[in-house]
């Protein structure tokens, strides 16, 4: 049976990671054990990235409805816990986005939620 060389995978995965480093700043670019560490540091960062994305626009709309729940009399925990009780079932993004654009009617849902507590 033949001797076979690894040289060809190796290339390949080199050119892989150097790849992926295109653009990073000095030597992370161009060397490939610089570039092997610094792909696998912007991996991480991009894996926590796509969870604290879910948080901040979690946040985002929280801060949203408060602000117009304010505006109507009430606060938060108190719109939502009414929202439940009214068997009125939005999402906090739907939510937020009925408070941006249509004050009139997230004032309809702030009477039926002060009405169902």
């Amino acid at each position: 049976m033949a001797r076979i060389k690894g040289a060809i995978m190796t290339r390949k995965r080199r050119k892989k990671i150097l790849k992926a480093a295109k653009g990073y700043w000095g030597s992370k670019s161009k060397h490939f054990k610089m570039a092997k560490q610094a792909v696998m540091k912007s991996g991480n960062y991009a894996f926590a990235g796509r969870k604290m994305k879910k948080r901040d626009f979690r946040r985002i709309w929280i801060t949203r409805i408060s602000a117009q729940a304010k505006i109507n009399g009430m606060n938060y925990s108190t719109l939502v816990n009414g929202l439940k009780k009214a068997g009125i079932d939005l999402n906090r993004k739907m939510l937020s986005e009925i408070a941006v654009a249509d004050s009139a009617a997230f004032a309809e849902l702030c009477t039926k939620a002060k009405a169902a507590l």
